[in-house]
């Protein structure tokens, strides 16, 4: 596995640029994790008694507790940040974030709608103090209409957006919630993907601006592609994928004799009919009118599903794998992995898409890395997440040039820890 270095400092294609991270959960604190990732100075803003993250006991099967108080789902989204712990509701503390607020980039939230401009950080309130400000926020169903102020979880995300139902199967009951915060997850994407276009209008106009996005906007966006061909065709129903009776049979899953799956994906499947069936040993059905050519295919692929079932039966997934890598037709496949085997993966490792560091508290452990490779300005991770407050009095003093005096008064008004 790479060793991405653990460089005390960030030299990413964000470094410079100054990020007030006033964000929980996953979906916003997604979004900042990879500004940092990018070598951004984020600031994570925290109440007094941390963002409600840091309290996760077990997220699915697995338990959150590292030991030594770190937790595995705090530790994953807050990497390359510091951490400011302050007390939004004493005039202190909100003169403090306005402070800071003069001298970044970027203000994220992800509250819900009504909140931030409660506590005096909303958008209009700090782009007068900073008219460059890009202001990113998050939140469930978007800024307008009935349910704006209505709260949102990853799973809300999933089944208001229509992502669940495209998870699941004709014949199940019940619908199939995707794991692992994808909902959350996207949305972050979606927001540091505005973030970073506003401040490249920034510098293009000279102006901030407000980016917006929700659970709701970003999982259709997810599916974007199906939704835009539904609506084309007067909202047709885009179906799930059936595999006994797929619509291409050349683009399906299929066991090998160890019950490990391949993933097939021709999507020219005339092209590559003929030497399918001279490399899997299935001659006898190259000229079988039943299966000539796409359309007669789709009208008797459960035959041929069945034909194919029988022969990958035959052997196990990685000698198919072999058989198809020493073929002169570059067949299109993968092997179906489970996320336990990715860190075995060769491209995995090749590309360091997983990458290790020494945490100072934990020693050496492993993250999935940044996703994106930048050739001048590597991303990665440089910075283990912080605890609770861990830099307030270094952010004062060097951010706002605040003294030892200054901070024992901000402790003792109950703004700072």
């Amino acid at each position: 596995m790479q060793d991405n270095g653990f460089a005390s400092q960030p030299d990413g294609p964000l470094k410079g640029v100054k990020v007030l991270d006033w964000t929980i959960w996953q979906f916003g604190p997604v979004s900042t994790s990879m500004m940092g990732d990018m070598g951004a100075d984020v600031i994570k803003i925290e109440s007094l008694d941390g963002d409600p993250g840091r309290g996760l006991a077990r997220a699915s099967n697995l338990r959150m507790d590292l030991g030594e108080g770190r937790v595995a789902y705090f530790e994953a989204l807050n990497r390359n940040k510091r951490s400011l712990a302050v007390n939004l509701k004493t005039d202190e503390g909100l003169k403090v974030i306005h402070e800071l607020v003069k001298e970044s980039d970027v203000f994220v939230q992800n509250f819900r709608s009504g909140v931030a401009e409660r506590l005096g950080v909303g958008y209009e309130t700090l782009s007068k103090i900073n008219p460059q400000l890009v202001y990113g926020s998050a939140n469930g169903y978007g800024p307008n209409g009935p349910d704006a102020t209505q709260p949102s979880f990853d799973g809300c995300g999933q089944a208001r957006s229509g992502l669940m139902m495209s998870a699941t199967e004709d014949y199940q009951e019940y619908p199939t919630r995707v794991t692992q915060g994808v909902s959350d997850q996207i949305g972050g994407i979606m927001l540091c993907q505005g973030v970073l276009a506003a401040l490249v209008s920034r510098g293009i106009r000279g102006v901030g601006q407000k980016v917006e996005t929700s659970h709701l906007s970003a999982n259709m966006w997810l599916q974007g592609l199906g939704i835009s061909m539904s609506l084309l065709q007067g909202g047709e129903n885009f179906a799930s994928y059936s595999r006994d009776n797929p619509t291409n049979p050349l683009s399906n899953t299929y066991n090998g004799s160890d019950g490990k799956s391949i993933m097939m994906m021709h999507l020219q499947p005339d092209r590559y009919w003929i030497p399918l069936m001279k490399e899997m040993g299935l001659e006898e059905f190259i000229d079988d009118e039943r299966f000539i050519d796409m359309s007669a295919r789709a009208e008797n692929s459960g035959a041929i599903v069945k034909i194919l079932d029988e022969k990958f039966a035959t052997k196990t997934a990685a000698e198919w794998d072999r058989v198809f890598r020493d073929s002169e037709t570059d067949f299109i496949y993968a092997l179906v992995q489970s996320i336990e085997e990715l860190s075995d993966d060769i491209q995995v490792q090749s590309n360091n898409y997983i990458t290790n560091f020494e945490h100072p508290v934990l020693g050496d452990v492993q993250m999935c890395n940044h996703p994106n490779i930048y050739s001048e300005t590597p991303a990665g991770i440089w910075k283990e997440a912080p605890e609770v407050g861990q830099d307030t009095e270094q952010i004062l003093i060097e951010n706002l040039g605040y003294d030892w005096d200054d901070i024992s008064r901000l402790q003792d008004a109950g703004a700072i820890l």
